[in-house]
């Protein structure tokens, strides 16, 4: 079976697989976070912490709840590194330095998980369950809570009530995360992943030195990783190590877990707001750009343009024998389209196309279908903005679900989606003008300015991949990728819980004959377009001096 064969084999079965749990998870989500119930070890959750799940809050409760909630795990996260060294189960690891254990703390609670450092090599079984794994599983269910959020901003009238953060927060843990998490720990298990607790152990010489690995709780955590597209590996390897992605099916499988969440919840967006179609057109836009990413990825990636990639099939370079070309072609998407940042491949060494492909994934926004919660309300953000342009051409006041989009909600949208781009394209400008964090790149030139531009994309996006070759383990870069991952997640949710509650304020508009009909394939393509001219001309200027030029040069 020849390689390019064998990608698309790949990507029709994740498809079908999608596809099968699309509609029983998008339900079930949607009957979660609707069900008025409270299961017996969430009323002991909300106890222990003080909490009425049946309080209705406004969306500045709700952003003080998911701000307090968030700003806890980032000391919690942070003391624990700092105390690392005096902890028992730490394997000998030193405490870690304060630049590096704030920078860690911003990544985990921000779904960011960016690694300024060697997993195996510095972080102990406390840490990385007791602290990194913990959040894995808290901040994915902050994100689909703000999306959740915004739904019933859509959903509900003549209110400013969107729910309760607090009961919003524990039954995506409880009833949606664990239970697959568990599910999806058995399967690596049974793939090869390791499971243990086992401290460092040698396994004999290797090229005439002593080879050593650590034990750990590689399968629970890696599920919870792709799952809630968060993206941290266990060892410095991430994705392409055995221990964590053992073999062809269970690389298919994580790409599975990235995927389907992000997009079942365009299912429970219908469901919630009374219109499957309107998921569906959702749904429709994200997977039109994705399987797009994912043709164009496979295409440079396989394109023959070398005598050395002739004989290797394409560019194996900075790739996994395993997987091959398709397998890591498709997670890289999958990975940098989600703000999961997971990889099994170096992005560095993709061509120059292939590297600008990751680099603009990123930069739409990962909202194709993006992360647990982010994607989603991300695309109703784009969407919001979609029905704004539609209403100029057309000259009437612009609806979306039944709510008029006024100059309140255009100035909100317009703030998400500038955040972001301010944040990268500062960050990046004030790098490359300064002398000393010029000195982390490895390479000079286009793909030197690659590796910081792709650092604080992936920071701000909140993706947490790395483009490799950029040492980042310094004071400059471990302060200011934590900034940007912190401004980045929670300056957006403010914008979102914001729209919410304007939304749910409203009295609904009864559609007319010149209603825009948002369920249409009309919608899809205005959609898709206004998120590639938006992205387009934010970025262009950037990624011509990178990805473009080293991409039009080879």
């Amino acid at each position: 079976m020849s390689p390019v064969l064998a990608g698309v084999l790949q990507l029709l079965a994740l498809i079908l697989a999608l596809g099968l749990a699309y509609r029983p998870l998008g339900d079930y989500m949607a009957k979660v976070y609707s069900s008025e119930k409270h299961l017996r070890i969430e009323k002991w959750i909300y106890k222990g912490i003080g909490a009425n799940p049946n309080a209705e809050m406004r969306w500045p409760a709700y952003l003080r709840g998911v701000l307090a909630f968030s700003a806890v795990g980032v000391l919690f996260l942070y003391l624990l590194q700092r105390l690392q060294g005096s902890l028992p189960g730490s394997l000998g690891f030193k405490s870690i330095d304060p630049d590096q254990a704030f920078n860690t703390a911003a990544s985990f609670v921000a779904n960011t998980n960016w690694q300024s450092y060697y997993g195996e090599q510095a972080m102990g079984h406390v840490v990385q369950t007791g602290g990194l794994a913990v959040q894995n599983f808290v901040s994915a269910a902050v994100g689909i809570a703000v999306a959740v959020a915004l739904v019933r901003g859509f959903a509900r009238s003549r209110t400013g009530e969107l729910g309760n953060f607090w009961a919003d927060l524990v039954r995506g843990t409880v009833r949606i995360l664990i239970p697959i998490a568990v599910i999806g720990a058995l399967v690596l298990v049974a793939c090869g992943a390791i499971q243990n607790f086992a401290g460092i152990h040698g396994v004999g010489q290797f090229m005439g030195g002593s080879q050593e690995w650590n034990g750990g709780a590689v399968a629970s955590q890696e599920v919870i990783k792709e799952l809630g597209t968060n993206g941290g590996g266990y060892f410095n390897a991430n994705s392409a190590h055995p221990f964590e992605n053992p073999n062809g099916f269970s690389n298919l499988f994580e790409v599975f877990l990235i995927l389907v969440i992000p997009f079942a919840l365009t299912r429970t967006f219908g469901r919630m707001v009374g219109s499957v179609k309107q998921g569906y057109a959702i749904l429709a836009t994200m997977a039109t750009i994705w399987i797009g990413f994912t043709a164009l990825m496979m295409w440079t990636e396989f394109h023959h343009g070398a005598p050395a990639f002739d004989i290797a099939g394409g560019a194996m370079e900075g790739k996994e024998t395993r997987f091959g070309i398709g397998g890591s072609a498709i997670f890289s998407v999958a990975t940098t389209l989600t703000s999961t940042g997971a990889v099994n491949s170096f992005h560095s060494s993709n061509t120059g196309f292939g590297g600008g492909l990751n680099l603009l994934g990123m930069q739409l926004g990962e909202i194709a279908p993006g992360g647990t919660g982010s994607g989603l309300y991300g695309m109703l953000i784009m969407a919001i903005i979609a029905v704004f342009i539609a209403g100029l051409m057309v000259g009437r006041t612009p609806e979306y679900l039944g709510k008029k989009i006024g100059t309140r909600e255009i100035k909100l949208a317009a703030c998400y989606i500038l955040i972001t781009p301010a944040l990268v394209l500062g960050f990046t400008a004030v790098s490359m003008a300064l002398p000393t964090p010029k000195d982390s790149m490895l390479n000079s030139g286009a793909h030197g300015f690659s590796e910081i531009l792709y650092a604080f994309t992936s920071g701000a996006n909140n993706n947490g991949s790395a483009f490799a070759g950029l040492s980042a383990d310094t004071n400059w870069f471990n302060t200011t990728i934590g900034l940007a991952m912190l401004l980045g997640r929670f300056l957006p949710m403010v914008f979102v819980l914001a729209l919410a509650g304007s939304l749910a304020e409203q009295k609904p508009v009864p559609e007319t004959a010149g209603t825009l009909r948002t369920e249409k394939p009309l919608f899809t393509g205005l959609l898709v377009g206004t998120i590639m001219i938006i992205t387009g001309l934010t970025y262009f200027p950037a990624l011509a001096l990178g990805p473009l030029a080293e991409g039009l040069a080879s």
